[in-house]
């Protein structure tokens, strides 16, 4: 499955901070499913056709759905940005988070 798209550990340590604290339970692997969820998003998937190795597809939709409404989603992109000022910029390139 060498077309899968995953963010590494790069991409994701500094989205991390702005993540929903888990509650009681484990939080599924959020490297994993927000990988699921951009390749969904990048390629206009619906979420029954995410590949196996993203993990269910109920757990994307879930995850997109609820971080969505309690705006983690805008947080993740504005976040890094907020804290490096004018110093740094932060784009989406083909769906991921790249900072120069």
């Amino acid at each position: 499955m060498g077309d899968l798209s995953w963010l590494t550990d790069a991409q994701i340590a500094p989205l991390e901070p702005f993540f929903p604290k888990p509650h009681n339970k484990r939080r599924v692997d959020d490297k994993r499913v927000l990988s699921g969820i951009i390749f969904i998003s990048r390629n206009g998937s619906r979420w029954c056709d995410a590949p196996a190795a993203y993990g269910p597809h109920k757990t994307h939709y879930s995850r997109w759905k609820r971080w969505s409404e309690k705006g983690i989603f805008v947080r993740i992109l504005v976040g890094p940005a907020a804290e490096h000022g004018k110093r740094k910029t932060v784009m989406i390139v083909a769906t991921f988070l790249k900072t120069h």
